[in-house]
């Protein structure tokens, strides 16, 4: 299956590169140097092709040159089989991103109809013993891979619940106020649920279909209020049933947005928090690549991979097997690490990226290597 590829990447001012030029052919690629000199950044610049904030979850203005501060600009030229596409974004010194597509000005979530972006970065490797919040926002991002509207049915949501919030941290008893937000928040709630439902649907299949070298694991979700409904009436009904408590705490203590999400080691039958850290990061690897073979499955295509050492945390067998399997799926993946021996595995299947650090500005140096 061939794989939509950034082909040609054009960095401006952007974090520790003043100016990048890369052209890169739909193999994977392999990205080194040592610590500190831009390998990251590179990647995460790819990240922006997609809509939100990037794999460090970074405000437009943080991402922009220092101490330049002319604002940056992000330019790829998209191929696959025939197909060619240019996008840009970028902010202009203000702290508002732009985007076109083709030369057109488009929304960010305009971006996930021409490409997908999924990542993994060594932050995401507590998910499983961290926070709701940071498996909430995995399983957002994994949804948004494959409905493009679920941003807009959460930002929906969390619009609604923030009137609502007001609401009640200001002792406003009289229902009429309540009424309008609440069935907005339903109806999106109930929307950003069944999205979710959906996606895990989607990646349990992917997980059943695979023959892989790493775990599967059994994904389900939990709220961690005390609302389990999924559809708008009973969602209404909670919020409804509420507003006494809510108003005591001064929010909204139920609802999609306390969500968790739990995983457990299939075959193990063990819940993700009590597996060591290299169980941990081999079930987050197999997500990613159940996401990714979904995805392929779901467009014709798989989408674009983004791997921050993920080789470092791996073993030499690990390593060819993760190899194996995005060069089987056809995905371009832009992989960091340390050393260019993590990917000896790799071969001329892949080509290589050395990012070296000079007076605190990147430099990039391409080596293709024979397709």
């Amino acid at each position: 299956m061939s794989g939509l590829a950034v082909t040609h990447l054009r960095l401006s001012h952007f974090r520790s590169h003043r100016r990048a030029v890369v052209d890169v052919d739909p193999r994977p690629v392999a990205i080194t140097g040592p610590n500190g000199a831009g390998k990251t950044n590179l990647i995460e610049a790819i990240s922006y092709l997609s809509p939100g904030r990037g794999l460090r979850r970074a405000q437009s203005g943080e991402v922009a040159r220092k101490p330049d501060q002319l604002g940056w600009k992000v330019v790829a030229h998209l191929g696959g089989g025939a197909r060619l596409n240019e996008l840009e974004t970028g902010a202009d010194g203000t702290a508002t991103r732009s985007v076109t597509i083709d030369g057109k000005a488009a929304t960010q979530t305009a971006l996930a109809s021409v490409v997908r972006v999924l990542w993994l970065i060594p932050a995401m490797d507590r998910l499983w013993i961290e926070g709701a919040e940071g498996r909430r926002r995995f399983l957002d991002r994994a949804t948004l891979s494959f409905v493009p509207g679920h941003a807009d049915a959460s930002l929906r949501y969390d619009r609604a619940m923030r009137e609502r919030n007001r609401l009640l941290k200001d002792m406003v008893r009289d229902p009429h106020w309540y009424g309008a937000l609440e069935q907005q928040m339903a109806d999106a709630g109930a929307e950003v649920q069944a999205n979710r439902r959906a996606c895990l649907a989607a990646l349990a299949a992917a997980q059943d279909d695979a023959q892989t070298a790493f775990p599967a694991a059994t994904l389900t979700l939990a709220d961690t209020g005390d609302v389990s409904a999924v559809d708008a009436d009973a969602l209404l009904d909670a919020f409804r049933d509420g507003r006494g408590r809510d108003m005591a705490a001064g929010r909204t203590l139920s609802g999609p947005h306390r969500t968790d999400l739990d995983a457990v080691y299939a075959d193990k039958g063990v819940a993700a928090r009590e597996c060591s850290t290299g169980e941990q990061k081999a079930l987050l690897i197999s997500l990613i690549l159940s996401n990714a073979r979904a995805l392929a499955d779901e467009q014709g295509h798989p989408p674009i991979l983004l791997l921050d050492e993920v080789a470092a945390h791996l073993d030499a067998d690990r390593r060819a097997a993760l190899y194996d399997e995005i060069c089987a799926l056809g995905a371009q993946a832009w992989m960091t690490g340390t050393e260019a021996g993590l990917f000896d595995a790799l071969g001329a299947r892949a080509q290589y990226l050395t990012v070296t650090e000079d007076n605190g500005e990147s430099c990039v140096t391409t080596e293709t290597g024979e397709a």
